[in-house]
């Protein structure tokens, strides 16, 4: 594979269902990747595990993302995926969450450097496709050993390394170290894809030249904004109205009702991620490159870029509401809505009867982490 200028969708946990990203491909993703899947579960044929390794048709170039704890494992489900249509498989030796690295896998494989080289040695040896796995910094300050780590999946065969320059332990609250990024990128003799604190294009396109990574990944970007593929691909800024923001939202809607079908069950389904998605995409905030391509050096989190809150409109207001009552109730809007115009009809009715509440990107942090 060829990672070189491409944007990546990170394998993003819920957020990355297939709906999802067939609307990111729609505005301009080229390469997607799934939801993390224990391996375990997909090997005992789990449906739900299973499912998260279906990809689209328009999904050309499609990356599973795996969690294991051993060669043995992770090979086994590699080749369920690869059965199933995946372009490259990815080892998940980041994921900071509690669940996953009490279970000796995701970031707890950083401190297992050792083991973590002979899983991906034998998954390049025996699986017919590219192999890629996906790090943070290290386990937390004082145990930083991403340059350790990527030399080590180096020499065992990895196609690439994407790095979260990020602890474990500091999960979103610090800014992502790309000075990091560049120091494994000059040391490596593999593709090393950059990730962390791209929110726009021009980000997107400094923190490229300025490393030199081979590509790029995007997650809270994308989960805020997925246009934002297509707007890093123009170099140019995409600023949509409150208006086409509700078409690209019905538009999610609609692929929803087309996964999980138009009934019961498949409403049922649905609700378990469309007020999700509302819940990050009221986290939106416009952030022009005359007006802030010097100021987001400073400011690389979105929790620390404050923008005036003055002169809402009334959709507008609506979008940016932070509540999750809100979001269950334009979800169920969304849904019901034949048509986008049908939908703008239905949210700005539910802005007129119920005061909005549009939080500002801090309350929304400590709200969503």
């Amino acid at each position: 594979m060829n990672w070189d200028g491409e944007t990546i969708l990170a394998p993003l946990t819920k957020g990355g269902n297939l709906p999802f990203r067939r609307l990111c491909v729609e505005l301009g993703a080229k390469v997607t990747m799934s939801e993390m899947a224990y391996s375990r579960q997909v090997l005992r044929k789990n449906r739900a595990e299973l499912a998260l390794l279906r990809k689209h048709e328009s999904e050309t170039c499609f990356g599973v993302q795996i969690a294991a704890t051993n060669a043995d494992q992770a090979v086994a489900a590699g080749s369920v995926a690869v059965e199933r249509g995946a372009t490259f498989v990815d080892l998940n030796a980041g994921c900071p969450i509690h669940d996953t690295v009490r279970r000796g896998m995701g970031a707890t494989l950083l401190r297992r450097p050792k083991a973590l080289a002979s899983i991906v040695s034998q998954m390049a040896k025996e699986l017919p496709v590219p192999v890629t796995v996906k790090i943070r910094s290290g386990w937390k300050e004082g145990e930083i050993n991403a340059i350790e780590v990527g030399h080590l999946i180096a020499d065992a065969g990895a196609a690439a390394v994407a790095l979260h320059a990020r602890t474990r332990e500091q999960r979103y609250t610090r800014s992502a170290d790309w000075d990091l990024i560049a120091r494994l990128v000059s040391e490596l003799p593999i593709p090393v894809i950059g990730n962390g604190d791209i929110l726009t294009h021009y980000e997107a396109r400094w923190r490229r030249e300025e490393s030199g990574c081979a590509a790029v990944m995007v997650a809270r970007g994308a989960l805020f904004k997925p246009w934002i593929f297509r707007e890093i691909h123009q170099a140019s800024d995409e600023l949509p109205t409150a208006e086409e923001r509700v078409a690209i939202y019905h538009r999610l809607a609609v692929l929803m009702k087309e996964h999980f079908r138009d009934d019961d069950r498949g409403h049922r389904r649905a609700m378990q991620f469309l007020p999700w998605h509302l819940g990050m995409f009221c986290r939106y905030r416009p952030f022009p490159e005359e007006e802030w391509a010097e100021r987001s050096r400073q400011h690389p989190l979105i929790q620390t870029r404050q923008t005036s809150r003055e002169d809402l409109s009334v959709l507008e207001a609506l979008l940016r509401d932070v509540r999750e009552p809100t979001h269950v109730c334009m979800a169920q809007a969304l849904w019901d809505a034949a048509t986008s115009e049908d939908a703008l009809e239905c949210l700005m009715q539910i802005a007129h009867e119920q005061p909005p509440d549009p939080g500002e990107p801090s309350e929304l942090a400590r709200q969503q982490g």
